[in-house]
Parts: C-alpha cells; sequence; structure tokens
C-alpha cells in the first residue's frame, strides 16, 4: 500500500493546491510514482476526466504535475455550489444530490465511504499520494463528521503539512491560532509548517521562525516566495494578481463576472495571451467599451442573468452590439444568449422560464441528467483550426440557430452564431486552450493580422509547473518532506 501525505492550510488560497501540485512535479521528476487526492472539494471550477466523470480543476492540474490522466478517484467528493445556502453534491465524477448545508452533515456518511473507497484504491495503484485538504482545519463548527481535513487524517492515519499565506499578514497568529484549535493527536499529526508568498529579505523573517518552532516544537519546512507571473489553473477563485498592461491596440475583452460563473479558466489563455487586455466586470461596474464581450458559464443560469439584467448589463450590450462589437457566451453563456432556458424539472431549483437575451434562434430546456464530454475537432468558425475542451452542462438546447454552427467537433456540430455574425457560442470550456481555436476566434472578434499569438494553454502551465517545482527544491527541506512520505503507518483507523 502506498503512503500519504497531506497539505493542510490555515485559510482557503493558503497555497494548498500550488503546494500539492508543486511537490507531485518534484516527485515526478525524481521517477517516483505520485498520485493527487482531494476528499472534498468545493468549487465552481472543474474538469472532465478520463473515465467520464467531473473533479475539481485543481486536482486536474495536479494530475498533469504527475504525468496522469486525471481520475475522478482522485476527488471523490465535489461540491458545485447553486446559492448561498445549497449545492449540488457530486460523488465518484456524477451528481448524487442537491442539499442544502444541513441536508450535507447528514450526508456525509455516505461521502466518508467515497472517500476511502478512492483513497484506498490509490494506495494500492501508487507508491506515494498527496492529499490536499479543504479550507482550514480549524472550523469548529465543521469537525463533527469532517472528511476534508484532519477527520480524513485521522482515518487514514497520515502525517500533516500546514501552509499559511504571509502575504496577507497575520501569518504566525494563523499558524499558532490553527495548532490551539486541534485536538492533541491532530497537533501531533502536524510535522511542520511552510509558509507561503513571501516577498522580501527571508533573513529579517529568520526571528519570527525561530520563534514560531520554539513556541511550537515543530520544524519551518520552507520559506516559498511570491512567484510574480506564475501560471497554474486557478482552484476556484477569481486571480489575485493583475497581469501586465497591454499594448493600446490589444484586443479589448470584457467578462461579467457572475455570481455563480463556473470555469473561469476559460479565460486563462486570453489573460496570458499578448495581444488580448481582458478585464471581468464586477457588481456595480459599468460594462466597459470592448471588442468582445464573453458570457461565461453559469452554474445557475437563470438566477445570474437575471441578475445580469439587474445590473443593467442588457442594455449595454444590446448597445455594443449595435455599435459593432461581438458576444461570445460559453455554456451557460450559451444558454442566455437563446430565446429561453425553461426549468420544468426544477433542476437549478425553482421550476419556471427566463427569457433569453434574443440573439440566436433556438431554447434551452434544463434537465436532470449532466452531459459530461471530453471533445476535439478541427474547425472554428469556417476556419481550419484544431479545437479541444469539454462540456459540462445540464442543458438540451433545440431551434434552426443550431444550422450555424461555431465548431465542428468529432461527434458534429457544436455552437450557434448569428445571420450577422456578431454573436455566438459553444457549449466547449477550453474553447480558447490551443492557440489555432483561439486565433480563429479572436480575428473574428477583431484582432488585426499580424498580431503577436499566444501559446497552447498547456505549454503555459508545463512551464509554470516546471518553475515551481524548481522553486520548491530550493526553498524546501525536500529530504525532510520526502522523509514524511517514506514513513511506513500503521494503517487506517477506521
Amino acid at each position: 500500500m502506498g503512503t500519504s501525505l497531506m497539505v493542510q492550510g490555515t485559510t482557503s488560497d493558503a497555497g494548498k493546491s500550488v503546494l500539492v501540485a508543486g511537490l507531485a512535479r518534484v516527485l515526478y521528476r525524481r521517477g517516483l510514482s505520485v498520485v493527487p487526492f482531494k476528499p472534498q472539494n468545493m468549487a465552481l471550477n472543474s474538469a472532465v476526466t478520463a473515465d467520464g466523470g467531473e473533479i475539481g480543476r485543481a486536482q486536474a492540474l495536479q494530475a498533469a504535475a504527475c504525468g496522469l490522466e486525471p481520475h475522478t478517484d482522485m476527488n471523490p467528493v465535489l461540491l458545485k455550489p447553486s446559492s448561498d445556502q445549497g449545492a449540488q453534491v457530486i460523488i465518484h465524477g456524477r451528481p448524487a444530490a442537491e442539499l442544502d448545508a444541513r441536508a450535507y452533515h447528514d450526508y456525509k456518511p455516505v461521502a466518508r465511504e467515497a472517500v476511502l473507497a478512492s483513497h484506498r484504491r490509490l494506495t494500492a495503484q501508487y507508491a506515494h499520494v498527496l492529499v490536499e485538504g479543504a479550507g482550514s482545519p480549524a472550523e469548529i463548527n465543521l469537525r463533527a463528521g469532517d472528511i476534508a481535513n484532519m477527520g480524513f487524517a485521522e482515518a487514514v492515519d497520515c502525517p500533516v503539512i500546514l501552509v499559511a499565506d504571509i502575504d496577507r499578514g497575520g501569518v504566525f497568529a494563523h499558524l499558532v491560532g490553527t495548532l490551539a484549535l486541534l485536538s492533541e493527536t491532530e497537533r501531533a499529526r502536524v510535522q511542520g509548517f511552510v509558509i507561503n508568498r513571501f516577498r522580501g529579505d527571508v533573513g529579517l523573517l529568520q526571528p519570527g521562525l525561530d520563534w514560531l518552532e520554539q513556541e511550537t516544537g515543530k520544524p519551518v519546512l520552507g520559506v516559498i516566495p511570491y512567484l510574480h507571473g506564475l501560471y497554474l489553473d486557478a482552484e476556484d477563485a477569481l486571480p489575485r494578481e493583475a497581469m501586465p498592461e497591454k499594448a493600446a491596440d490589444a484586443l479589448k475583452v470584457v467578462v461579467p463576472a457572475l455570481p455563480r460563473m463556473s470555469n473561469h479558466t476559460d479565460f486563462d489563455p486570453l489573460r496570458l495571451h499578448p495581444a488580448v487586455d481582458l478585464r471581468f466586470v464586477g457588481p456595480g461596474e459599468a460594462l466597459q467599451p470592448a471588442d468582445l464581450v464573453i458570457l461565461p458559464g453559469s452554474k445557475s443560469v437563470r438566477a445570474d442573468l437575471a441578475w445580469l439584467r439587474e445590473q443593467g448589463w442588457e442594455a449595454a450590450l444590446q448597445r455594443h452590439v449595435r455599435y459593432g462589437g461581438k458576444v461570445l457566451g460559453i455554456c451557460g453563456g450559451f444558454q442566455m444568449l437563446g430565446h429561453a432556458v425553461h426549468d420544468p424539472d426544477g433542476v437549478e431549483g425553482q421550476l419556471g422560464t427566463t427569457p433569453g437575451l434574443g440573439w440566436l434562434e433556438f431554447e434551452t430546456r434544463l434537465a436532470p441528467e449532466k452531459h459530461l464530454e471530453r471533445v476535439r475537432g478541427d474547425r472554428v468558425l469556417d476556419r481550419e483550426a484544431r479545437v479541444e475542451g469539454y462540456e459540462i452542462h445540464a442543458g438540451v438546447t433545440t431551434g434552426p440557430g443550431l444550422e450555424r454552427p461555431l465548431l465542428q467537433l468529432e461527434h458534429g456540430p457544436d455552437g450557434a452564431r448569428s445571420e450577422d455574425d456578431a454573436v455566438a457560442g459553444t457549449y466547449v470550456h477550453g474553447v480558447f486552450d490551443i492557440s489555432d481555436a483561439a486565433e480563429a476566434l479572436l480575428h473574428w472578434a477583431g484582432m488585426r493580422s499580424g498580431m503577436e499569438t499566444g501559446e497552447d494553454l498547456a505549454t503555459a502551465r508545463e512551464r509554470g509547473l516546471e518553475r515551481l517545482a524548481d522553486t520548491l527544491e530550493q526553498h524546501l527541506d525536500m529530504d525532510r518532506i520526502l522523509g514524511l512520505l517514506e514513513t511506513e503507518r500503521e494503517g487506517p483507523v477506521a
């Protein structure tokens, strides 16, 4: 059976996903058999796996770091928030229930069995399992029945590394306070600390590190510097770091940041593109002048469409198109472009119909069965271009507008475009990931010929993983960390 090492964080976005991805690449480069695992993830960024299921996007990234195809065992429980109170519960890649927080608490024994079953399968196949926690282990109200942090670590008897983000301040309070809120056995399980996103002279931090080790009796395993410009797929939150200023003649792209926006990683290739100036527009902000507006995916299409209208953006979008701008919809954003979104089964909550924006001649009926598929094709608009991506949607779209598809995929046409070519949409997430497809869409949106082109997202991701692994090799005590992975444990206690 393989050994496991768990990375937990003092807060959300402390650096757990990045640390696991970096450690995974370090071990992979050393020729070790390693696999990522996150028992429970809450995120609206997801990926389709080789076995046709859905997992968190971060685990797909970590799989790439290990040289593996993503699999549903890497993230057996995925929670996709559909409101402030409820979420879709995905078990082993498939929707299992729509539950509020209290109902999910009662459902945890079922989720726990799924988690432990996946972990057993992974430890039977791989020598080392790198486990990522969720949020913080010190959330007192979530301790009962925990499967995401210490509850899991105790069940499988694995050591824990605790990571904290110094860039936001209070790093010593976060680490010591987290330990103070753990039980005695859980504190003993923590084998050391990693401090993330440090700027400046580490020598000036040394007195604090010495105090931390003396106060807790636990080692600091390393201090990771702030890596400016590092690209890795985000687990859920929008990017924190602003991109460099683009040239004045760059193509202006605006994306409304919908409340339940899903898979915003669709726009990473545009953020990285040297000739594209991409901006997210939040609540209360006016829709900025742009060449292209992209309506993103949504976990709650009807609610997000109502919210978009409340912001006054429907009228702004109409002006944008009237004066020559282009609009592209992806997945839920594509559904918004038709005449109506029907929900007769209450897939997203309340039964009913919401009028669409009416630019494309089709209607969408939301259905309980989710469509999950990896796709590829060879044509974008009327241009030969390689395209690869994946579909994750619960809608069936029908109408004459589909007779003018946006993409030609191996399984047939996809998407639609208006007669005047001002508005288009697709069900394919990752439609910009391959530079061929991205350039075809950007030229449709108004990019001038001869401008600098982007690169495939996989190339940027691979460069980021290598840079991260190099940094960890330099700044972490890798011998000590590898020692934790090589330690034989007594085995699961439950």
